[in-house]
This record gives C-alpha cells, structure tokens and sequence, in this order.
C-alpha cells in the first residue's frame, strides 16, 4: 500500500479500521494544546511584561528575563564576597 493511499485509509469518515478512533485522537489533540496554552499563561504571568506577547517573543522575553536574573545574582554574591570579613 502506498503512502497516499494509507492517508485515505486513515482519513476515512467512516473509520473502518480496528482500534482507530479518530474522536480519542482528536480529543488528545486538543487536550495537548490546551496544556500548551495554559503553560504560555503561566509563563505570560511570571515574564515581567510578558501579558499580552505572542509565544514566539514570549520566549524571547523569557531568555532575557533570565539573563538578567542571572545577572543580578552574580552582581549579589560579588557583593557578598567583598563584604565578607
């Protein structure tokens, strides 16, 4: 069987196959991507500025956000060694 031929079988309405069900992948499909989208409001919520963004820049303001948390420790344990006795 070729492959386009496997596709029509797959996509069939009528699904025919043994231990096809088309609604249990349509629903995990559809779980994933509510996850996914629940995870991008997490993150809007953590990223200062972050509310709003479109995934794509999101992650990009998430890898500044932690460079600069980064950062910030590495300027806070500079501060501790020089004001340890």
């Amino acid at each position: 069987m070729s492959l386009g031929q496997c596709r029509g079988v797959c996509y069939k309405k009528d699904n025919k196959m043994p231990g096809f069900n088309l609604q249990r992948r349509r629903r995990g499909g559809r779980r994933a991507c509510r996850s996914v989208r629940m995870k991008v409001q997490k993150l809007q919520r953590l990223v200062p500025g972050g509310h709003g963004l479109q995934p794509d820049k999101l992650y990009l303001q998430t890898a500044e956000y932690i460079l600069h948390l980064r950062l910030q420790l590495n300027v806070l344990e500079a501060i501790l060694k020089v004001q340890e006795p």
